[in-house]
């Protein structure tokens, strides 16, 4: 139910924004596990990890972003980033999640989902024809769940919540028709810590369009009293942004 009225609330903004200026941008690629470790409970269940005690193999991905302009200095942007992966093999001792024992050297497959839908209001600082600076707040409404399936047993733990991210984004424009892009949404606090963050470099062909190259990464953690998970996803990616 918040999800809905989430994503209604920002289709609703964007519909009335619509002959304003904006902009749309597209991204896919790979992406593969570098680190995820996972105890759930936290008091009491297993640590295990989905690249060492089960292994991913890299995996395809998307995400696309809304963004309206207002003026040089403002923007307000919705992301849409879903995550899927899959992990496979066999745990070397029991692990116990979610409440269920699973037993070691079982084949056992496990899936990770973790979909992200981000508001942004950005501030632009700078604007030169050559570089453009801007830093801002993201409200991102985190949609995940873990899932592991050994044979007639299975376990699942979902979440949903909410977290603000510290937005930024240069882009220097060093040649007439190449520029390098950095931006994300990254914060640390006392439980847990998010990062999401892409260096590009981008060719413009024209000035309404750009396409790009570029390695993102994507880091998060929490350590409360019912969960704890720290993953690390590298993505190669390519992509292009479309002005209107």
């Amino acid at each position: 139910m918040i999800k809905s009225l989430f994503i209604a609330s920002l289709l609703l903004c964007f519909t009335l924004a619509a002959r304003a200026d904006y902009s749309v941008d597209f991204e896919s690629g790979a992406v593969w596990t570098g680190a995820n470790d996972i105890r759930i409970p936290a008091d009491t269940g297993t640590l295990f990890s989905l690249s060492d005690d089960l292994k991913s193999d890299p995996t395809a991905f998307f995400r696309t972003r809304a963004t309206y302009h207002l003026g040089l200095h403002h923007d307000i942007s919705f992301l849409f980033a879903p995550l899927r992966t899959e992990a496979d093999g066999a745990f070397a001792t029991p692990v116990n999640f979610a409440g269920t024992t699973f037993a070691a050297g079982a084949p056992t497959t496990a899936r990770y989902r973790f979909d992200s839908y981000r508001l942004t209001y950005r501030y632009n600082f700078i604007t030169r024809d050559d570089l453009t600076f801007g830093l801002g707040i993201t409200g991102k409404l985190r949609d995940a769940s873990i899932q592991v399936d050994q044979g007639g047993l299975f376990a699942r733990d979902s979440n949903l919540g909410f977290v603000p991210l510290i937005n930024f984004r240069l882009n220097w424009r060093f040649a007439p028709k190449f520029s390098f892009l950095f931006e994300g949404d990254a914060l640390v606090g006392p439980s847990g810590r998010a990062e999401d963050v892409l260096a590009a470099i981008q060719y413009h062909p024209t000035e309404k369009l750009a396409l790009r190259l570029g390695y993102r990464v994507l880091e998060g953690g929490v350590d409360s009293d019912t969960t704890y998970s720290s993953a690390l996803f590298h993505y190669l990616s390519a992509g292009f942004t479309v002005r209107f």
